[in-house]
């Protein structure tokens, strides 16, 4: 069973992949907007790979709901 700092470790991963923020920046406290600077574009691609990394769907009306590390964490425990 993946636990959520393994989830949280792979999500930081993806982030520095798509848009080159430190892995060690990542935590769940971060909005992927205010505090990582992640523009739609690059949480569009993020999710993306987020999806295809922990073989879920993430409904189109709930990313909006997931506007930080920790939501998305969070999400992704619940649904993989």
């Amino acid at each position: 069973m993946v636990n959520s700092t393994d989830i949280l470790n792979t999500v930081a991963e993806i982030i520095a992949e798509v848009v080159g923020v430190d892995p060690a920046l990542v935590t769940t406290e971060k909005s992927f907007v205010n505090d990582l600077d992640i523009d739609s574009l690059a949480l569009v691609e993020m999710n993306i790979v987020i999806e295809d990394r922990f073989d879920l769907k993430i409904p189109d009306e709930r990313v909006a709901d997931l506007t930080t590390v920790g939501d998305m964490v969070s999400y992704i425990a619940e649904h993989r």
